[in-house]
């Protein structure tokens, strides 16, 4: 059955890419985000005179492939069910990581619900300054400066994965550190033995799609992953020792996983980025706070289901 909102979508959807251009001039925006797995149409574009500020972002990595080759810049985000906000904080994170945008910077960002067609949420934001949404660092460094982006960006793949779909079943929470690991590791110790000691660097590499399942396995074990900037895993299992940073001050209801990801990040030139067990979110941490979180979707599956069902005209 074809979709019965396909030409009220596309109406939505030209309306706002028509526009765009006169919000991205008036606002002073440097880039323009558009959730692009959320055109349906590919005749639809934004204007030609925003074109080099257009940043599009997909969940697929041929996606990205395609307009990477057609000269078009193009982030990726995790392949998982993510809130509007999920899909702008994370791209946000990215665009940081890889230099595309600065804190301070203005940004719109055009989105939607991938399996709807339809761009239909605007936001415009002053990177850094929407705590809600990405809180930037003082001095402006939001990643360590030799990390990898790929390493993060990876990590996160992990990250978001295990907190929306947990591990054969159950919630897991995580916890990985990047980044200034040999300070990281002078202030840790195993919790257990180091089940990457004695392999290859290259046979341990985070961005090695074979260690997934490795990786996600060990996430069940208490403690931190403790990664290399080039995403070299030196261990897992690890116990930070951060008991002397008592002042770090962090919202009510993180808990001690938490509490270890700010401590370490204040002592150390270090990102961490952790799952929480009990609701699945994903903080990203740096300079000792929380600098973005990524929520899960509720109630995922049932939501999904429903929308379509909406969206096909088959809702009761």
């Amino acid at each position: 059955m074809g979709r019965r909102t396909t030409e009220p979508a596309r109406a939505i959807t030209q309306a706002i890419l028509n526009h765009v251009g006169e919000m991205a001039d008036e606002s002073g925006a440097t880039a323009v985000f558009v959730y692009l797995d959320a055109l349906s149409d590919p005749q639809i574009k934004p204007p030609e005179s925003i074109e080099d500020k257009v940043i599009y972002i997909t969940r697929t990595s041929q996606e990205q492939e395609e307009q990477n080759r057609t000269g078009k810049k193009c982030l990726r985000v995790p392949n998982i069910p993510l809130t509007r906000m999920g899909q702008i904080k994370i791209a946000v994170f990215l665009a940081l990581s890889r230099n595309m945008i600065r804190p301070g910077d203005i940004v719109i960002f055009i989105t939607g619900i991938a399996e709807s067609g339809t761009l239909d949420t605007i936001m415009i934001t002053d990177v850094g300054r929407e705590y809600e949404m990405y809180s930037a660092s003082e001095d402006g460094q939001d990643l360590p400066a030799d990390v990898r982006p790929e390493v993060v960006e990876r990590v996160l793949d992990l990250a978001t994965e295990l907190g929306n779909e947990g591990r054969e079943g159950k919630p897991v929470g995580a916890l990985f550190v990047i980044g200034d690991s040999k300070r990281v590791m002078e202030l840790s110790h195993q919790l257990i033995l180091n089940p990457f000691q004695g392999y290859p660097e290259d046979q341990r590499n985070i961005l090695d799609k074979r260690l997934e399942e490795t990786v996600k396995e060990f996430s069940t074990i208490d403690g931190a992953f403790i990664i290399r900037s080039d995403g070299v895993i030196e261990t897992c299992g690890a116990y930070l020792e951060t008991t002397k940073h008592k002042d770090l001050e962090l919202p009510r209801g993180l808990g001690a996983r938490h509490y270890a990801a700010a401590a370490i990040t204040a002592a150390t030139d270090a990102v961490a980025i952790t799952v929480s067990e009990s609701t699945g979110t994903v903080t990203i941490f740096r300079h000792g706070k929380p600098i973005t979180e990524i929520e899960k979707p509720r109630s995922t599956a049932v939501q999904h289901e429903r929308y379509l069902a909406a969206v096909r005209g088959e809702a009761e």
